[in-house]
């Protein structure tokens, strides 16, 4: 019950990483507040919690929405946890394609709408604890903040943008005891996929399966990543188990990020394995 008695915002908790992360840390002892655009599945959710989940319709591309549902919160007794995690895939332009909307929304949905969770939140937790401050920001980045080919550039940008800003929010709120981090999932398997893709009903269900397929021999660890698994590792970063630590994330990818698959798929020749058959 490593949140007992504290309370927790969750952007896009409606479903996906953000539903199993805010029932992760409900099942540890935490008063929930969710934030999505999907209010029947909000209200769904909350409506099977036993009161320990409340929904209130938020769309982070508007920042009136934002700072509404953090002051929600705090009306209700206060912030411990804030999970800034709400997004989707974006626009899938390249660079010499995409037009200024679709780089601006996708930069609004997935990093402008951290920032100002961040913002919203940081000086009412600094009130936290008769004005010591405390509490712990976790943010959703990517795999594709590190390098190529893992997601378009808009989406990798934003996210790229996202890991720098938990490195300088962590900075910048030390000062009022607020640790800032980051996780950075691999290929989970959510919706996130098909709904960028505009895919629906029946054929979005197969395309499901398809992607849990291929999900499951994409990495070393062999399975498809999970949002409980990403819900993990939020869950301790939010905790006093990482009291001491702040500004940096964790990746939770399968091993995705290890390097070429020749590196860890004795299936695929290296370059020097093939240059052995030079020798004989």
């Amino acid at each position: 019950m490593r949140f007992a008695g504290k309370r927790a915002v969750v952007t896009g908790g409606a479903s996906g990483i953000g539903q199993a992360t805010a029932l992760r840390l409900v099942r540890e002892g935490a008063e929930v507040l969710i934030g999505d655009i999907d209010e029947a599945g909000g209200r769904e959710i909350a409506a099977t919690s036993n009161g320990r989940i409340t929904f209130q319709r938020c769309n982070v591309c508007e920042a009136g929405d934002i700072e509404s549902l953090i002051h929600t919160a705090d009306a209700a007794g206060g912030i411990d946890v804030l999970f800034n995690n709400a997004g989707a895939g974006g626009a899938r332009a390249r660079i010499d394609e995409i037009s200024p909307d679709e780089w601006d929304f996708t930069q609004d949905l997935l990093l402008r709408s951290v920032a100002l969770g961040i913002r919203y939140a940081a000086p009412l937790m600094a009130r936290n604890n008769e004005g010591r401050g405390g509490g712990a920001i976790v943010n959703t980045a990517s795999i594709a903040a590190l390098g190529t080919g893992a997601a378009p550039t808009a989406y990798s940008v934003a996210k790229a943008g996202v890991l720098h800003l938990t490195h300088m929010a962590a900075a910048d709120l030390a000062r009022h005891n607020i640790r800032v981090n980051a996780v950075c999932p691999g290929f989970i398997t959510t919706n996130i996929f098909t709904a960028a893709m505009e895919i629906d009903g029946q054929a979005r269900d197969q395309a499901n399966a398809a992607i849990t397929g291929i999900a499951a021999s994409a990495q070393p660890i062999q399975r498809p990543g999970s949002p409980d698994d990403i819900a993990a590792a939020v869950a301790y970063l939010a905790s006093e188990d990482a009291a001491f630590v702040t500004g940096t994330h964790i990746v939770v990818d399968g091993g995705m990020t290890l390097g070429p698959r020749h590196s860890w798929d004795p299936n695929v020749p290296s370059l020097f394995a093939m240059l052995e058959a030079f020798k004989k």
